[in-house]
């Protein structure tokens, strides 16, 4: 997979690069310290996968995102925790927070390279079948019996939906959207623009945040309301 890496500050470029040179799948082209010098060599070089900051003089890396062709995904690379939820605005891949661990990195780099695969497949798949309490999803050119008690959560990527299940992961294409109108509302939450859980599998929560497992998920402010008068006040008239 080529890329680039897109950071203003030296140590930071170098120590990505190093990272990315453990990791045999990736090929690193170049690297730049400000958004509109990459935007520049994209226009006449195809890149798969971009590691950009945030945090830059000039264009940011939110900015730059919006403007990224569709095939090219993201992971942002920053210092400042408050930014994943604009991160989910352009879909991007991952969000890894300085300084960076390798194992952590490597996770973030097999879930762009799954996406990737993904999003140059073109194969149409979808939900075929919605009952009660399950749903037949095609993926992979199986069709997978869902059962809604074992989603923990369902995660959007531009065309694709990920369901990640208690066991497993099914991957298929369609939007976030759609899949949301074929569940049951009183069980699945939309929690942020890229994100649906499932309420029942949340083991915890801030203001900020929902914990599912060893997963933790951003709330968006426009339904942090909607999510604590809904889900937390309802828990609250129960007992």
């Amino acid at each position: 997979m080529k890329c680039i890496i897109v950071d203003d500050e030296p140590i930071a470029r170098k120590g990505i690069r190093s990272l990315v040179a453990r990791v045999p799948e990736l090929e690193l082209l170049e690297m730049f310290n400000n958004a509109s010098s990459a935007a520049d060599y994209l226009t006449n070089h195809p890149i798969e996968l971009i590691f950009l900051d945030i945090q830059m003089p000039g264009v940011t890396g939110i900015e730059f995102a919006h403007d990224v062709p569709k095939t090219t995904l993201i992971i942002f690379t920053t210092a400042y925790t408050e930014f994943a939820l604009d991160s989910y605005e352009v879909d991007a891949v991952d969000y890894l927070v300085k300084p960076i661990e390798f194992e952590r990195f490597r996770k973030a780099v097999d879930k762009a390279l799954n996406y990737y695969s993904l999003l140059t497949n073109g194969e149409k798949e979808d939900i075929e079948q919605v009952e009660d309490d399950y749903l037949f999803v095609k993926s992979e050119r199986r069709y997978f019996k869902v059962n809604f008690e074992d989603i923990l959560f369902i995660e959007g990527l531009k065309d694709y939906v990920i369901l990640q299940l208690t066991d497993q992961r099914v991957i298929t294409k369609m939007s976030l959207k759609a899949i949301h109108e074929q569940l049951p509302r009183h069980t699945f939450f939309r929690i942020n623009k890229s994100y649906i859980v499932n309420t029942l599998h949340i083991n915890s929560f801030d203001n900020n945040d929902v914990f599912i497992r060893m997963h933790e998920i951003a709330i968006g402010n426009s339904y942090r309301e909607e999510f604590f008068d809904k889900y937390v006040m309802k828990k609250k008239n129960r007992k």
